[in-house]
């Protein structure tokens, strides 16, 4: 499979037939999937609904959070795109996930991802206050912690999640694989550009902590448990604390095949 055979309305179509077939084999989750997917209209529709179900608090409901995850996928052709492709990048790299619908209902990757998306529109669109609360509850409810103002692409994965962490000034380009407990960090209380730079192709090692206004090249490999603090060269992969240079990686893009190994 590769990512030019899937677009929102074929993963759509692939969803509700999953979503059928599960309803009629496991009675107890059939509620839950004539809610979130099947009473649904799009794609869209159904991520909006799920999330903003498990966002939503006394303060803020989960219909309003409804209507504004509507409002920017809406308004927002790259948001939608960007769904599209994480979803895709999911389902192609993680052994763990065996259709599309899974993310949706339970991978809290992508409901985080797709969380800040929003919270990016907001801060965007000069609506900086909600888009703070969104990336709070996003801390709160997913364990994932994004500053609205960071810039990711398409193409996302992040693999568990948990304690990932990513600054105002962080920037993400497309088809990057980031696994749990990696922190995108500024040094100290330093202001202005301040966070990592990561290229296309990256995989991110868990535990690994990249510091400062560092660019991480295109198809580049950091090794669980790096710190890195300084530049790395594009196809070269680094481990260690400092990190530092220990081979090249045998895939022109590691975050698409998922090797931990040098």
């Amino acid at each position: 499979m590769n990512n030019t055979q899937f677009d929102a309305n074929s993963i759509w179509q692939s969803i509700r037939t999953e979503a059928s077939e599960i309803s009629a084999s496991e009675l107890m989750l059939a509620p839950l999937l004539k809610l979130t997917v099947l009473d649904c209209s799009t794609l869209f529709e159904c991520v909006a609904l799920r999330i903003s179900r498990k966002l939503g608090r006394n303060a803020v409901s989960a219909q309003d959070f409804q209507r504004v995850f509507m409002e920017a996928f809406d308004a927002d052709e790259i948001i939608r795109k960007n769904i599209v492709a994480d979803l895709v990048a999911i389902k192609l790299r993680d052994p763990a996930c065996d259709s599309f619908l899974t993310p949706i209902l339970y991978f809290k990757g992508f409901q985080s991802i797709t969380t800040y998306r929003v919270a990016h529109w907001l801060w965007q669109n000069d609506r900086k206050a909600l888009a703070y609360y969104l990336q709070s509850l996003s801390s709160e409810v997913f364990g994932v912690d994004i500053h609205p103002a960071a810039t990711f692409g398409g193409g996302i994965l992040l693999d568990h999640a948990t304690s990932f962490v990513a600054g105002e000034t962080s920037v993400v380009e497309d088809n990057v694989s980031i696994l749990h407990e990696v922190t995108l960090g500024g040094t100290g209380n330093a202001t202005g550009d301040r966070h990592p730079k990561v290229k296309s192709g990256v995989l991110i090692g868990a535990g690994a902590k990249l510091i400062g206004n560092i660019t991480i090249g295109k198809g580049a490999k950091i090794g669980a448990g790096s710190v890195v603090l300084e530049d790395v060269a594009e196809h070269t992969t680094v481990a260690g604390v400092p990190a530092r240079p220990v081979g090249v990686p045998q895939e022109e893009t590691p975050a698409t095949n998922m090797n931990q190994k040098v």
